[in-house]
């Protein structure tokens, strides 16, 4: 599963690059509301509980907005962009009732696997407004009790939900993002160097883990749990790096304004970052018995093949195929020594596996 940009037709002056405070304290939001996604935050997410405990409950209230789905609100509608919050939030204090149900809608749902009514329909009383609120409610009562505040009285929902994003900054988020904005700032000037002097297509093949150039043209492949194909001309593309959003890769693309993405910018990511396919394959090599078994050879001192050969009572060519599937998923490392090779499990390797496949289920 993937999703496909086609960056054709995109000119210097339509990609745009840079942090965005909002957009990070979203993702910082995340991390809080689902920390078991973010094992690798475990520090960081004990300590903004404890700065902001009078919040939990608000922030539960509004956390389908920043579960996977991602509600659009958060993210930049505008270029140039701006990483100061107070003046993202101000902007968003001023979106009228029709923008604000068009960019939140969709959010409280929390899919794009049914269209959302159009906002001058989700009004009370209509059916598509009931329809809408029964739909919110089957995904979970949070989303549903959620929904039926935004359609009684969405100008109320976005002032309630500023406060609450007024309130986590003061609590953590502004003297995390003192920490995080350099950085994040750093990264972007360099990602705008390499866009000047190369094609959009191989800048992000580079930057993002698990992309992929696919031809023909300026495509690239991202390695997500969805299928889609987004045409991103003739709107700019806004690249949103981030220290928190990692394990996740989110592609907004239903705003007429502008193609999102955020991604895990520089040193906030562990390398070697693993696609879907090398994960099936790692998971397939273990499925075999026979595999399984060398595995337990393997964990201790490095050996040869003959030698794996005569301690299984197998045949050299069926071990060496056995150990080549293994290698081939990065499961066993092979040394020279001399005229013989030497075989030995990659222990990091198999431990990784649970965080690896956590990260990237939940890509």
């Amino acid at each position: 599963m993937s999703i496909v940009l086609d960056l054709g037709g995109l000119g210097p002056a339509d990609l745009a690059v840079g942090p965005s405070a909002l957009s990070e304290l979203m993702a910082s939001l995340h991390v809080l509301a689902e920390p078991e996604h973010h094992p690798e935050a475990v520090g960081w997410t004990a300590r903004a509980a404890a700065a902001g405990p009078e919040l939990r409950d608000e922030l539960s209230v509004f956390a389908p907005l920043w579960a996977r789905f991602r509600c659009r609100l958060f993210f930049p509608r505008t270029v140039p962009l701006t990483a100061n919050l107070d003046e993202e939030l101000a902007a968003l204090g001023e979106l009228q009732k029709g923008d604000f149900l068009e960019l939140v809608a969709p959010g409280v749902h929390g899919t794009s696997a049914q269209p959302v009514p159009q906002a001058r329909e989700l009004r009370p009383g209509t059916a598509a407004a009931e329809d809408y609120t029964r739909r919110c409610l089957r995904r979970s009562y949070a989303r549903g009790e959620l929904a039926r505040q935004l359609v009684a009285a969405p100008l109320e929902l976005r002032d309630r939900l500023l406060e609450v994003l007024r309130a986590a900054d003061t609590a953590f988020f502004a003297e995390d993002w003192r920490t995080l904005r350099p950085a994040l700032e750093d990264h972007a000037r360099e990602v705008r160097r390499r866009l000047t002097a190369r094609p959009p297509a191989e800048v992000l093949a580079e930057l993002l883990p698990t992309a992929a150039r696919v031809g023909p043209g300026e495509r690239i492949r991202l390695d997500k749990l969805q299928i889609d194909e987004v045409k991103v001309a003739p709107r700019p593309l806004v690249l949103v790096p981030s220290a928190r959003v990692w394990p996740h890769l989110t592609v907004k693309n239903e705003h007429p304004s502008c193609v999102v993405v955020q991604y895990a910018a520089r040193g906030a990511a562990p390398a070697g970052q693993l696609t879907l396919r090398d994960l099936h394959h790692r998971l397939m090599a273990l499925t075999s018995p026979a595999r399984m078994e060398l595995c337990r050879h393997l964990l201790g001192e490095p050996i040869t093949t003959s030698e794996l050969a005569a301690r299984l009572g197998s045949s050299e060519p069926q071990v060496s195929r056995a150990l080549r599937t293994l290698r081939d998923a990065g499961l066993v490392r092979s040394t020279r020594d001399g005229k013989l090779v030497r075989h030995r499990l990659a222990t990091d390797v198999i431990q990784r596996l649970g965080h690896d496949v956590l990260a990237t289920v939940a890509r």
